[in-house]
């Protein structure tokens, strides 16, 4: 009999503490995850949405899924367990407008507060997570240290996420677009790993040459709302006309909604007539 969520709590919990002692990542160098990502990367976006269920389950065969924060066998085919994956702190009570964490729903077409105050340019932000541990860490990691393995993983979360929700689905996604030098720094953009990951799991088209970023290249980490919105001021810019009506944003962390708000304004200026933003986690400080 396999063992039920509890049992698996408790062998994660066990196994944890021994991994901790001998390393603070426990995970193998050869995940589902892992082997994914540099597929993902060879892809062009364009055949996502036609060949990324075929990739999924060839990949699925050649690399059974590990949870990466326990080593035990990974569950419903992502790199985490049964106990891990419950115990993530999924944003199930927010906002619809702005994700903002809340202590309860809110009735059907309402809002919170801040956004019946000042309501942001995008239509809907959804996210799947707060951004608490140990989804901070694993969006770190896939950030700053080139673990694009923790990208795919978290776009897949986000896409069955979303489709659990029931979201209206966007024609195209479009990731947020970094600063070039700050691309050249990092060598990539971890909002397009996980945009990728997230069309190929609803079967959508990735846009990456219409939204670009220039202006300032001052980290947005550290700032307050109002410090990020002049940083941000002017930054987005539509290269390339958009043949389409309804887009999504992909990004990894909504902090004040001003980034998306930035880029959803850019958009609509160039003409598409309804922007969403979708990112892995929303904090639940600002």
């Amino acid at each position: 009999m396999d063992p039920g969520p509890e049992d698996c709590r408790k062998r994660c919990g066990q196994k944890r503490q021994s991994q901790r002692a001998k390393d603070p990542d426990p995970e193998a160098p050869w995940t589902q995850a892992a082997a994914d990502a540099i597929c993902y990367k060879a892809m062009p976006d364009f055949l996502f949405p036609r060949f990324g269920s075929l990739l999924q389950g060839l990949v699925a065969r050649l690399f059974p899924p590990t949870c990466i924060l326990c080593g035990a066998p990974g569950q419903f085919g992502l790199d985490l367990c049964a106990g891990c994956f419950e115990d993530l702190p999924f944003n199930r009570h927010a906002c619809p407008r702005c994700a903002r964490p809340l202590l309860g729903d809110l009735p059907p077409g309402i809002s919170c507060g801040v956004c019946q105050r000042r309501p942001p340019p995008y239509a809907t932000c959804r996210t799947a997570f707060v951004y608490q541990e140990p989804v901070s860490s694993l969006i770190l990691r896939a950030k700053f240290s080139s673990r694009l393995n923790m990208a795919r993983l978290l776009g897949v979360c986000l896409a069955r996420t979303l489709f659990e929700q029931g979201v209206d689905l966007p024609e195209q996604i479009l990731p947020v677009p970094l600063h070039p030098q700050r691309l050249r720094q990092r060598g990539y953009n971890q909002a397009l790993e996980i945009a990728r990951a997230t069309a190929a799991e609803l079967g959508l088209a990735v846009e990456t040459r219409s939204c670009v970023r220039g202006g300032s290249v001052i980290p947005q980490m550290g700032l307050n709302r109002a410090q990020r919105q002049r940083n941000l001021r002017g930054a987005f810019t539509v290269a390339r006309p958009l043949k389409v009506r309804h887009v999504a944003l992909v990004d990894d962390v909504v902090t004040t909604g001003s980034t998306g708000a930035e880029a959803a304004r850019a958009l609509l200026d160039a003409g598409v007539a309804r922007v969403d933003l979708w990112a892995v986690a929303r904090t639940d400080h600002y």
